[in-house]
Order: structure tokens, then C-alpha cells, then sequence
């Protein structure tokens, strides 16, 4: 059965979640052109050591596309193997070449190098729409690069920031997440054409008195494929290279998770600082009609969860693969590679809208920090207390008793009175003006250096993310 509807069992990443660009790389029909086309690479080698001739060779290449599924899976009933079922088809399908098909190789020489070339193909798909989220959120921070928001420390009123700088701490883990992108395109290697446990045996029998090495045919084919590949490889490339893989998704999953665990707490009402953009049909609960959940945040949050679980399995892969080969890899590395990829994939264009279509609410803002941006102000009128000649232990404690009181009518839902404590009281007032510390207890003057180290850093990534390339292939 090929033919898939929803009345049996699909993956979400079939029709849910993912691009159709994402979901064609990891298709059986790119997955069996592509070996193929290794097929193919290996035999122009072996056609220049003399081993095949031009009229095989023309044979392989002109079936290179005539993939046909429903055929190969009725000879893998039979085999039981799914790469001699393709050998099988392509073979059928080419008679003057089909004969040399697969010569030499073992199935992890063509299946192994499939999959590096679908992942450095992936990879560089997520390179350009992380390259794109970036500068939606450069666009962002510098909107708001001088926006005086209230800060939090352990879910409780700080000091305050700009919004630009919160941006620029989501933007920052992302550009490192882009640069480990980038690494790791132009780091993947493929196993190369090594055979059964990758001592190029069977190769360097069959290329005895050719006047090639089986080191030779090996880059010659490899070159073709335009793919660097291992020095030493087992049955298999090292699976710590698919961990390496798994752990750069894992990263761009962890930053956006955190972007929107916080998205999701500030569009929260006792925050109400922020919102996803939301349409006039879209319906927030089927039973709360009010409801306007933070569902694409939340969308977001529940598939980094899911790829970030799927490093432990690429970490017993790499970890427990018994000596040369064993096949308990196979099975998990077809389900979770393509769907990390996949969730990835989804993570990244979610995050992209949210971005460009969040809004904020300015008066919300301004509220939260009239309520406890006075608070830390306080520090600000503490140096200058003491500047002036005060006693800093006396100071503190002038300070921390007007603070209390001021809680205590904020928990009465009263706007908050601590600058109007300390403006009145006599203590404080003897070493400062009252003027002035009514200048100093505007917490919106409190930023320090955040506005313009957010526009420093967008401004500096910005020209590393024009269009163009953003790995090496």
C-alpha cells in the first residue's frame, strides 16, 4: 500500500506540520533518486578504471529519475531487504547497465550517503528561514530599542530593560544557534565507499589490475556526488555525526522554546504586555468563547519538546552501536532524523509570523512599570543619598520601610505611592531635594546601556545576513 488517506494512521509531518520543501527532501521518491545517484557516482568511477563501459553507464544515467515505489516494494515483500528491492527495479529498468549496479558496495554505502546528502540539503533549507527569523528580529529591536520595559528575576518584578534588549536576548542565542548551522553544513561528511565494514575489500579485489585504488574510485565517485566524506568509517559513517546533527536542532529548538515560554507568560493578563496576532474567525476555546490562547507559542514550545527528546535517542545510536555495525539504529534513525527535521522546519516558520505579527500593548507597559518600576528605582536614590553625605545603612533602611508601605497598597490594587513617600520624607530630603529624587525615582530612566547595545548588536549582525550563501554545499 502507497497510497495514504486519513483512514489509517499518517504522521502529523505529513500534512501538519513542516514545508512541502522539507517533506520532499525526506520523501521515498528524493530518497530513491538519490540513490541513484549514487549508484550512479560509483559506476562513472568504476567506468573510469575501465571496469564498466560508457554504454552501462549511459544506461544508469538515463533511468537515474524513473523511480517506481510500487514496484520496489513488491520485490521487498519478497527479499525482506529494502535496498536489494531497488538494485532490483533499477536494474529491471536498465538493461545494459543493470547488470553492474551496486558492484562492490555494501547497502550502507549508498543508504549512509543518501542520508548526509538530504541532511546538508535540509540544513541549509533551515539555514535560510533561520537567516530570515533573524532579521525579523532585528527589524523588532530596533523598533524598540529604547522601549522601557519592567524587568523580571524569578517571575518577579526586577528593574527595568528595553524591549529591544529582551529581543536582542532571544536574537543573540539565535545567531549562535546560526553559526553552529552553518559549522555543521560545511562539517557533514558522508561514509564514503568503503563496503561491508570499511576496509574497501571488496573494492580493492575488484579493481586489481585496473591501475586504480580503491582510494581513488572512492574520491572520484565522491566528487561526482560533491561530498566529503569520512577517512574511517565502519559499516556506517560515525553516529556521533548524526548526534553532532541532532544537538544543533536541538539548540535553534531550546532558544525558541524560550522566546515563546516567555511570549506565552507576557501575553498572559497579569502581564498583558504583549500578543500574537490573532484573526477575526480564529476561535481561542471551544468552550470559553473570551479565550485568546497564545496557541502558535505554545505550538511552538510543544515541538522543541519533542525534538529536544530526540537527542537521547541519536546519543544511544552513537553511544551503543556494537563494534563495526549493528541494525538497532535503522528503525529510530528513519523516524526521528526526518521529523526533527521536520519539526524544525515548523518551529522556525512559526516563529517567523509570530514575530513579524506580535504586537504589544504600550499602555500595559507603561502601567507595569509605573507599578514596579519605583521600586527599583530606589537603588538610584540610594547612590545618590549617600553621595550627598548620607549614611548608606541609614539610607537603606528609609528606603526599605517606604518600600513596604508601598507593597502593601499595591496589594490594594492602589497606584503604587513610593515616590511620593520618599519625596515627603524629611530624612531623605535633608541630603536630597525633593525634586531630585522625583527625577531619580523614574524608572524609565533606568536602563543603562541596554538601548544602545541592542541596536549595536543588530546593526553587527544584519550584514552577515544578507541573501546568499549560508553554507558550504
Amino acid at each position: 500500500m502507497t497510497h495514504f488517506d486519513h483512514h489509517t494512521y499518517i504522521s502529523p509531518m505529513t500534512w501538519r506540520y513542516g514545508s512541502e520543501a522539507m517533506r520532499y527532501l525526506w520523501s521515498e521518491v528524493y530518497k530513491r533518486r538519490a540513490m541513484r545517484r549514487v549508484w550512479v557516482a560509483l559506476a562513472t568511477a568504476q567506468h573510469a578504471a575501465g571496469l564498466v563501459s560508457a554504454e552501462q553507464l549511459a544506461d544508469l544515467e538515463a533511468h537515474i529519475d524513473d523511480v517506481d515505489i510500487e514496484r520496489a516494494l513488491q520485490v521487498e515483500r519478497e527479499t525482506r531487504h529494502d535496498v536489494m528491492a531497488e538494485i532490483r527495479v533499477y536494474a529491471e529498468q536498465c538493461p545494459v547497465g543493470g547488470g553492474i549496479i551496486h558492484w562492490g558496495a555494501t547497502s550502507a554505502d549508498i543508504t549512509d550517503n543518501v542520508d548526509v546528502l538530504r541532511q546538508r540539503e535540509s540544513l541549509q533549507l533551515l539555514a535560510e528561514s533561520l537567516r530570515r527569523l533573524l532579521l525579523a528580529f532585528c527589524r523588532r529591536i530596533e523598533e524598540t530599542a529604547d522601549l522601557p520595559v519592567m524587568a523580571h528575576t524569578h517571575i518577579q518584578p526586577a528593574e527595568p530593560t528595553t524591549l529591544g534588549y529582551r529581543l536582542a536576548l532571544y536574537t543573540q542565542d539565535l545567531w549562535e544557534d546560526f553559526k553552529h548551522l552553518r559549522a555543521l553544513i560545511g562539517e557533514l561528511r558522508g561514509k564514503g565507499l568503503k563496503g561491508a565494514v570499511g576496509t574497501q575489500a571488496s573494492f580493492v579485489e575488484l579493481l586489481e589490475g585496473t591501475g586504480m585504488t580503491a582510494e581513488q574510485m572512492e574520491a572520484l565517485a565522491m566528487a561526482r556526488l560533491n561530498l566529503p566524506y569520512f577517512p574511517v568509517a565502519s559499516q556506517t559513517y560515525t553516529r556521533q555525526q548524526d548526534l553532532r546533527l541532532q544537538q544543533v536542532l536541538t539548540g535553534i529548538a531550546s532558544s525558541l522554546h524560550k522566546f515563546a515560554l516567555d511570549f506565552r507568560a507576557l501575553q498572559s493578563p497579569p502581564f498583558g504586555e504583549w500578543a500574537e496576532p490573532f484573526g477575526k474567525q480564529q476561535v481561542g476555546s471551544s468552550a470559553m468563547p473570551f479565550k485568546r490562547n497564545p496557541i502558535i507559542a505554545e505550538n511552538i514550545c510543544s515541538l522543541a519538546r519533542f525534538v529536544a527528546a530526540q537527542s537521547a535517542v541519536a546519543w544511544d545510536n552513537a553511544g551503543q552501536a556494537i563494534l563495526e555495525r549493528s541494525l538497532d539504529d535503522s528503525a529510530n534513525r528513519r523516524l526521528f532524523l526526518p521529523e526533527s527535521f521536520l519539526a524544525v522546519d515548523e518551529i522556525l516558520r512559526r516563529a517567523r509570523g509570530l514575530v513579524e505579527g506580535m504586537t504589544f500593548d504600550y499602555e500595559q507597559i507603561d502601567r507595569n512599570l509605573a507599578r514596579y518600576g519605583p521600586f527599583s528605582a530606589t537603588e538610584r536614590v540610594l547612590m545618590a543619598a549617600v553621595r550627598a553625605g548620607a549614611d548608606r545603612q541609614e539610607a537603606h533602611e528609609w528606603l526599605r520601610e517606604a518600600s513596604l508601605l508601598a507593597w502593601e497598597a499595591i496589594r490594594r490594587d492602589e497606584i503604587n505611592p513610593l515616590t511620593e513617600l520618599l519625596t515627603e520624607d524629611r530624612r531623605l530630603t535633608g541630603y536630597l531635594p525633593a525634586a531630585e529624587v522625583r527625577q531619580l525615582m523614574n524608572a524609565g530612566g533606568y536602563i543603562g546601556t541596554a538601548a544602545a547595545r541592542a541596536r549595536a548588536f543588530a546593526g553587527g549582525i544584519q550584514p552577515e545576513l544578507e541573501p546568499g550563501d549560508v553554507g558550504a554545499t
